[in-house]
């Protein structure tokens, strides 16, 4: 059967949010351990550099499968990727809720950041051929705030869950949790309206494509100035959310404020959350504007600035005060979704798998390093303070190693600012 209409939107939105709920369990596991570091730093007898290792086995392996995930939609479909991609993630929870050795955790982490790395990348792969694509940058911005409500589980929620049951329990209930959507993905989603019936918005031609295509598209795309730019600029707008919000901004919070866990999860989830809202705004805006670099330059600047009184205050804020900048900061990180559209928009569709994944490897690479650097220079200016097993830092040594994040930030905005427009245009 074949038709001349477009699939209805209840139905396009439906196949592309079974994408974002990957992205949104790949999220929780992502950030799970900023709420656990006191049971997993006692758990496994490590300190600061070991644990920041540990979080960020999930960004070396979600780093690296970017490329590959971006060629392997490009060639077999976001379905087949999808659900692989789920299976492997459900097995590498299972392994880390039940690892016995840091060893095995770790191995368990490299499990799920390589298998949920396809997540972000196949959901918008299905934005592209499902939705419209004016629809695109605001599509990414859901596909974020999906995300962030998968961090924000693992914030307060996921804090009180490991109070009561014990974080291996809770682990086990994620892992459960993967495997229904593995499940879910692989009954209902389809690569393309067409095989339902119905009329995508990419040319059948600019689907799949032979081995040979598959490498002349990561050679395609990487001609392209700005899939050099958009890879540089989210490094440190992600990279300060991701390594604060995701591992050492609970730590932080209580050794430097005097917070409980629950509340430093609490201020935690709150960048998250706006993070969440920032992303569907800046993409709708950018959509209707139909501008890009002007709105991406806007929010890396405001995040550098405010992210740069949060770390460089002389003396700790005033809880309201911090509470409103890191909203704020969440929210203008948000700006980081237009790299997406600008990555697709910049070169020709059927390369659009592909160069999201640069940029998707651009937006993990900032968390990936910093948050076991951050935890070697803790470890280097540890005064020899212990709780309960787990080393505790002072206040000098989280804002030393907090300048990475600054510094960071100031190449995420020079990256936005060098970026070429594309007013939201496809190139042909």
């Amino acid at each position: 059967m074949s038709s001349a209409t477009h699939p209805p939107a209840h139905l396009a939105w439906s196949v592309w949010g079974l994408g974002a709920l990957l992205y949104l369990a790949g999220f929780f596991q992502r950030v799970a351990p900023a709420v656990m570091t006191h049971e997993l730093m006692a758990e496994f007898a490590i300190a600061a550099t070991a644990l920041g290792n540990l979080s960020a086995f999930y960004f070396y392996s979600y780093v690296a499968m970017q490329i590959p995930t971006g060629l392997m939609v490009d060639r077999y479909g976001a379905r087949r990727v999808l659900a692989g991609g789920a299976a492997v993630a459900a097995a590498g929870s299972l392994l880390f809720a039940l690892a016995p050795s840091l060893a095995l955790a770790s191995v368990g982490r490299l499990l799920i950041g390589g298998s949920v790395g396809v997540a972000w990348v196949g959901t918008l792969k299905l934005a592209g051929h499902w939705l419209a694509p004016q629809r695109f940058a605001q599509a990414s911005g859901l596909a974020l705030a999906a995300g962030m409500t998968g961090a924000v589980s693992a914030g307060v929620p996921l804090r009180w869950a490991v109070s009561e049951f014990g974080w291996r329990p809770v682990m086990l209930g994620g892992a459960a949790a993967i495997a229904l959507v593995c499940l879910l993905i692989w009954w209902l989603v389809r690569d393309d309206p067409s095989e339902l019936g119905y009329r995508g918005y990419v040319a059948p031609q600019a689907t799949g494509g032979a081995r040979a295509e598959v490498v002349r598209g990561l050679r395609e795309v990487l001609r392209y100035r700005n899939s050099w730019l958009v890879f540089l600029a989210p490094q440190g707008v992600t990279g300060a959310i991701l390594s604060f919000g995701g591992l050492w901004g609970v730590p932080y919070l209580v050794s430097v404020y005097g917070y409980s866990a629950e509340r430093a999860a609490f201020y935690c989830s709150a960048l998250m959350l706006a993070w969440a809202f920032g992303g569907p705004a800046f993409g709708a805006l950018s959509d209707r504007l139909r501008e890009r670099r002007p709105l991406y330059v806007v929010g890396a600047f405001s995040a550098l600035t405010l992210w740069s009184i949060v770390i460089l205050s002389p003396r700790p804020l005033g809880p309201t005060l911090l509470l409103a900048l890191l909203l704020a900061a969440g929210f203008s990180s948000g700006c980081m979704v237009i790299g997406f559209a600008i990555a697709k928009e910049s070169v020709p569709a059927q390369f659009a798998g592909t160069a999201t994944g640069v940029a998707n490897m651009g937006s993990m690479t900032g968390a990936m390093l910093q948050q076991p650097l951050i935890g070697w220079i803790l470890d280097r200016h540890w005064q020899g303070t212990l709780d309960a097993g787990a080393r505790v830092y002072d206040a000098a040594a989280y804002r030393i190693g907090f300048l990475l994040l600054i510094g960071w930030l100031v190449i995420s905005f020079a990256a936005a600012l060098s970026t070429r427009e594309t007013h939201a245009r496809q190139c042909p």
